[in-house]
């Protein structure tokens, strides 16, 4: 499971209607919350997000929550 598809399940989303009002097919839908390597494009978390009447930063911040800027040596602060 992805973290998109831990999401949609904690907001209690069927994918069927997240496809239906998004036009993103439901195999696609089942493969981005299932296949962890399946990349998300911005365009469907925004998309997604519209259809679940959630703002996308919120879809953004959970899905990419172990996203990190790398560390860089001597950086100044």
């Amino acid at each position: 499971m992805t973290p998109l598809g831990e999401y949609l399940i904690q907001k209690s989303v069927k994918k069927a209607d997240v496809s239906r009002k998004t036009g993103i097919s439901t195999s696609r839908l089942t493969e981005l919350t299932r296949n962890e390597k399946t990349k998300l494009k911005a365009e469907e978390a925004y998309l997604i997000a519209l259809a679940i009447d959630v703002e996308p930063g919120e879809i953004l911040e959970k899905v990419f929550a172990n996203v990190k800027l790398k560390k860089v040596k001597n950086e100044k602060r």
